[in-house]
């Protein structure tokens, strides 16, 4: 009985190659079988049920795309089938543009403000300025300084000298801004237009009025005035304002148009751009417009460090916050560090903040080793040229330890077999 169910079952298989009755079946592999006379799959048999989802099934003609489940980040398309505006308009050039319109608004808002804040009102806080006192001061001297202080709102920071030359060197040294010295009935008072135009106008303006109310006369002598040129003491913020920005203005320029530069590359480059561009600053304000006269070198190299400083600055911000990198380089060094570098207006009347930490910055430290090399010759601080070192090393070390970040370079070319 075995035997002849099992011939039986043979014969209806054979049987479908030429009854045409029934089906014959081909092994169509893992996916399943598949009829082989084209006819309808029956959807109840389990054997003839395929994945939708299958690639390889050629009835499923849908697009690719269209698999993607509704919980899919990048489908623009919500749980209803619609279109997600939000989705949409993240992915769109729109986007990007409104970011930077913002961005753009606010910085112009931010920049206007920040020039406002330091130079629309100075106001003098205090003043460092010498007084002579070889008696300890006499009533005169002490009438006035307080006349002083009463009219500025402000105070007088006093540094007592037992000699009026030992007062005079605490000029050039630029520790103070003036000195003060009983001179017959009245007082004497030096101001240094070099050090601060615009303190020397204050204290110069000041000073008779304070004499009148007390009775006394009163001398106001610029002991170290300006140069004819630059009668109001701007050529140098000028000069360093345009080393700033030039400095990083050239690093993105590097960055945008020779990507193919390798890092150390790039950093030579850098310093090839800072010394031209010193160079001709400093050739055009003195050779060229006679504004100023530098003494060329020195203040060539000053020139040359700040460029090579602020591209720096920008190439260490560009591997720490990519194509965002303009937004810190401008709100360091243009933002906040050109306002309190005391170019413009003085430290003493720049608000607190800005000018203590004016000095600490790239701009400032390029404004105070240039008016030093131009008006206090043979008196040049080291603090404006370390300020100006550690910031460049700070960006060269940034920008080395996360050079694989650096966007650009080239790929070394593949080295042909030997035959």
């Amino acid at each position: 009985m075995g035997n002849e169910a099992s011939d039986d079952r043979a014969e209806g298989r054979s049987d479908g190659g030429g009854g045409g009755g029934g089906a014959e079946w081909s092994d169509a592999g893992s996916g399943g079988a598949e009829r082989a006379d084209g006819g309808r799959r029956d959807p109840q048999d389990p054997q003839d049920r395929r994945d939708p989802q299958d690639p390889q099934d050629p009835q499923d003609r849908r697009d690719p795309q269209d698999r993607r489940g509704p919980q899919d980040p990048q489908d623009p398309q919500d749980r209803r089938g619609r279109p997600s505006w939000w989705s949409a308009f993240r992915h769109s050039p729109f986007f990007s543009a409104t970011v930077v319109v913002l961005i753009i608004s606010a910085g112009a808002g931010l920049f206007a403000g920040s020039y406002t804040y330091a130079f629309a009102n100075p106001t003098p806080h205090r003043i460092p300025t010498a007084v002579v006192l070889p008696d300890h001061g006499t009533p005169t001297e002490k009438a006035f300084v307080n006349g002083m202080e009463k009219a500025l709102h402000a105070s007088l920071r006093l540094h007592l000298y037992p000699t009026y030359p030992r007062a005079r060197e605490a000029v050039e040294e630029q520790t103070v801004f003036a000195v003060l010295r009983a001179r017959g009935r009245g007082v004497e008072l030096d101001v240094s237009g070099a050090s601060g135009a615009s303190v020397a106008q204050v204290l110069t303006e000041a000073a008779p009025k304070v004499g009148r109310a007390l009775g006394m006369p009163v001398l106001v002598r610029d002991v170290n005035p300006l140069q004819p040129g630059d009668p109001r003491g701007l050529a140098i913020f000028y000069i360093s304002l345009a080393a700033v920005v030039i400095g990083f203005i050239g690093a993105i320029q590097l960055s945008v148009h020779a990507r193919a530069l390798e890092p150390g590359e790039r950093i030579a480059f850098t310093v090839a751009y800072a010394l031209l561009g010193g160079f001709a600053i400093a050739a055009i304000v003195d050779w060229g417009l006679g504004a100023l006269d530098l003494p060329f070198l020195e203040s060539w190299m000053i020139l040359a460090l700040t460029m090579f400083t602020s591209g720096m600055v920008f190439s260490m911000f560009n591997v720490l916050f990519g194509r965002w990198a303009l937004i810190p380089t401008w709100g360091l060094m243009v933002l906040l560090g050109n306002p309190s570098s005391g170019g413009a207006v003085s430290w003493p009347l720049l608000p607190s903040l800005l000018g203590h930490i004016g000095r600490w910055l790239p701009p400032g430290g390029s404004v105070n080793a240039q008016h030093t090399a131009v008006y206090f010759r043979g008196h040049q601080h080291a603090f404006p040229f370390l300020v100006l070192a550690a910031w460049a090393l700070l960006g060269c070390a940034v920008f080395w330890t996360w050079r694989h970040r650096h966007p650009g370079g080239r790929e070394t070319p593949l080295r042909r077999p030997e035959r």
